[in-house]
């Protein structure tokens, strides 16, 4: 098995050696929670101009408001003083390919599993997906009603954000 981790460590022990911000408070310093998805090609900081302390930044598979996503934005307002969340869904999405049914059979059949309780979340229309999870976390009892909540598609090919509403 070939893997990464030697190449990783080594990167980190040369990072580590000039590290200068180990003072910057817990609190992120542009009140801000940003919801997105685990896409390798997505780095938030940079293409919303963001540096270490600037923002929480919270992935999963297709930038969905799930119940954990939800838990660590109530942390990030409740505890740490965000007041604004952004999420933020991009074109050429796997999750736009994906089905649950399909996905469930497939770890049956490889690792004989039974997946039949977890929703992966997949969706089909990358603006719909966008907009519910802004009503799910706009609409939720333990979010504020001033907590601004705003939606966004990345384009994987420009660069660019286009806001949904």
């Amino acid at each position: 098995m070939v893997t990464v981790l030697p190449e990783l460590l080594a990167a980190n022990e040369r990072y580590a050696r000039e590290f200068t911000k180990g003072d910057l408070p817990r609190h992120p310093g542009r009140h801000v929670a940003i919801l997105t998805c685990m896409d390798a090609r997505l780095d938030p900081a940079k293409f919303l101009g963001l540096q270490e302390g600037d923002a929480h930044v919270i992935r999963n598979a297709g930038g969905r408001a799930s119940d954990d996503a939800l838990r660590s934005l109530i942390i990030s307002y409740k505890l740490l003083g965000t007041r604004e969340f952004i999420v933020i869904h991009h074109t050429d999405c796997g999750m736009l390919t994906l089905s649950n049914d399909a996905l469930r059979q497939q770890l049956k059949n490889d690792l004989h599993a039974d997946a039949s309780q977890i929703d992966f979340l997949p969706f089909h229309d990358l603006d719909e997906s966008v907009r519910q999870d802004v009503a799910t976390l706009r609409s939720s009892p333990l979010i504020p009603p001033e907590i601004s909540v705003t939606g966004f598609v990345y384009d994987v090919r420009s660069g660019r954000l286009r806001e949904i509403r």
